[in-house]
């Protein structure tokens, strides 16, 4: 009559490469966030891990809050700091940032 037949066409050959070409930018993503933001910050849990391993009674400290001491005593998870002459305080391990140079605090 006056309409042909419609016939459904067979997929294309590159179907498969555009598959894998989709997922490209969302693997390429995951790569740039991985060298950005996810080693450097393992990276940075070492180094406080091996610093508070090495910590040992006369270094010189700063603390999360800003206090500048001397360490007195070390135990297991807990540091005491001498901040001034007779006063030490007590706080975890986790607590300390930075380990000082010898010789940074001056004695009065």
């Amino acid at each position: 009559m006056w309409i042909s037949n419609a016939f459904a066409q067979a997929s294309a050959a590159g179907a498969d490469s555009n598959n894998l070409m989709s997922f490209l930018p969302l693997i390429l993503m995951f790569a740039v966030l991985y060298f950005i933001m996810i080693r450097p910050q393992m990276r940075r849990q070492k180094e406080t891990k091996a610093m508070l391993e090495a910590l040992t009674v006369g270094d010189e400290v700063v603390t999360v809050g800003g206090i500048v001491g001397k360490v007195s005593a070390l135990k297991d998870q807990f540091v005491t700091v001498e901040i001034a002459a007779g006063t030490e305080v007590q706080m975890q391990k986790a607590a300390i940032t930075t380990v000082l140079p010898k010789g940074t605090l001056k004695s009065a």
